[in-house]
C-alpha cells in the first residue's frame, strides 16, 4: 500500500492533451493492484469510461514524458499506458472494491483538492492556453465530483453505522449496503437454476434453514468439516422430513479451506461465485460481508477438487 502524501501524488500528475491525468500503472499501485488486474477491472466495466474519462497515450506522448526525466513502474510492455482524467479517476471509485479501495478513494478526493490548489499556485508559470484548459475542465468536473464524493460519503455512513453498538445484529454488507442476513442469503440462493455448492467448515441447523426456499430440482452440496459439531444428525433428518423438496448432500471439505464460498450453477454460463466473510449460521452476529467474485478463473477448480470427498458424518 503506497502512502498517499502530497509530494508523491503531485509527482504522479501529468498534463497531457491540456488536461491533468494520472497513468494506469500509477493508479494500480495506489490501489494495491498489479497493472494487469487493475486493467481487467476497468475493462470489465468499460461502459463507464468514456473517451473524456480515459484515453490511451500515443507513442509520441509517452516519449515526451520519458524525455522529461520520467521514471515509473511502467514495465515497457508493447501497449501504451492509459491516462485517466479527473472524471475517470472518480469513476474508478465505483469500480474498485474492498477496504483498501475505499481508503484510497477518500485520499484521492483530497488529492483533487490539492490538484485545484496546484493550478492556482502555478498560474503565473503556466501558459495562458494551458491554464484556461485546466480551469475549464475543473469547472466542468465539479458536478461529477460532487456526485461521486456523495457516494463515498454514503458508504462511510454505512461503515460508521456498523460500528454503532445499537446496530441490529442480523445485518451484513451485501451489494454495497446493509441487508438482513436472511434476505441476502435467500437472494443469492434464488439465482440457482441447477446447483448450489457451499464451502463452510462451520455449519448448523440455520445453514439448512436458509436453504428452505431453494426450488425443487436444484441440487445443493455443502462441503464442511462441521467444526464444533454445530449440526447434528437428528437436525439434518428433521430438516429433510420438513422440506423434502430441498435436495441437500453433505460432504467433507477435507479441512483445507478457511474462507467460505457459495458457487451458483457451477460450470454453466449462469455461474456466480460469492465470497462470504462469515458462516451463514452466524449471519449478522458480527460485522461481515458477502461479495461477488468478479474474476472467477482462479476458482474454477475448487468445486471439482471437492466433489470426490467422502460423505460428511454428523
Amino acid at each position: 500500500m503506497i502512502l498517499l502524501n502530497e509530494e508523491y501524488l503531485m509527482s504522479k500528475i501529468y498534463i497531457i492533451r491540456g488536461v491533468q491525468v494520472m497513468l494506469d500503472f500509477d493508479l494500480a499501485a495506489i490501489y494495491g493492484y498489479e497493472t494487469r488486474f487493475f486493467t481487467r477491472q476497468v475493462n470489465n466495466n468499460i461502459e463507464r469510461f468514456e473517451q473524456d474519462f480515459r484515453f490511451q497515450l500515443t507513442k509520441e506522448e509517452f516519449k515526451n514524458l520519458m524525455c522529461k526525466n520520467f521514471t515509473s513502474r511502467w514495465g515497457g510492455t508493447r501497449k501504451m499506458p492509459y491516462a485517466f482524467t479527473e472524471q475517470g479517476i472518480y469513476m474508478l471509485m465505483t469500480v474498485l472494491k474492498g477496504e483498501l479501495a475505499v481508503s484510497q478513494s477518500k485520499n484521492l478526493i483530497r488529492l483533487f483538492k490539492q490538484m485545484k490548489d496546484y493550478i492556482i499556485q502555478r498560474q503565473h508559470v503556466l501558459p495562458t492556453t494551458e491554464l484556461l484548459a485546466l480551469t475549464t475542465q475543473t469547472r466542468n468536473n465539479t458536478e461529477e465530483i460532487r456526485q461521486i464524493k456523495q457516494q463515498v460519503n454514503d458508504l462511510t455512513v454505512v461503515i460508521n453505522d456498523f460500528t454503532d453498538k445499537n446496530i441490529k445484529k442480523d445485518y451484513l454488507f451485501y451489494n454495497g449496503q446493509t441487508v438482513e442476513a436472511d434476505i441476502a442469503y435467500s437472494e443469492i440462493y434464488s439465482y440457482a437454476e441447477k446447483t448450489i455448492h457451499i464451502i463452510d467448515n462451520y455449519i448448523s441447523l440455520k445453514t439448512l434453514v436458509l436453504l428452505k426456499s431453494v426450488p425443487s430440482g436444484v441440487k445443493v452440496t455443502i462441503f464442511s468439516d462441521n467444526v464444533n459439531h454445530g449440526l447434528h444428525q437428528a437436525e439434518y433428518a428433521d430438516f429433510q422430513s420438513e422440506y423434502p423438496h430441498v435436495d441437500i448432500e453433505l460432504r467433507s471439505s477435507g479441512g483445507i479451506y478457511h474462507d467460505r464460498y457459495i458457487f451458483i450453477d457451477h460450470a454453466t454460463p449462469n455461474e456466480m461465485i460469492f465470497h462470504c466473510g462469515g458462516s451463514s449460521k452466524d449471519g449478522g452476529k458480527r460485522v461481515s460481508s458477502i461479495s461477488r467474485v468478479e474474476d472467477t478463473v482462479l476458482y474454477q477448480n475448487i468445486v471439482g477438487s471437492l466433489e470426490g470427498n467422502p460423505v460428511l458424518q454428523l
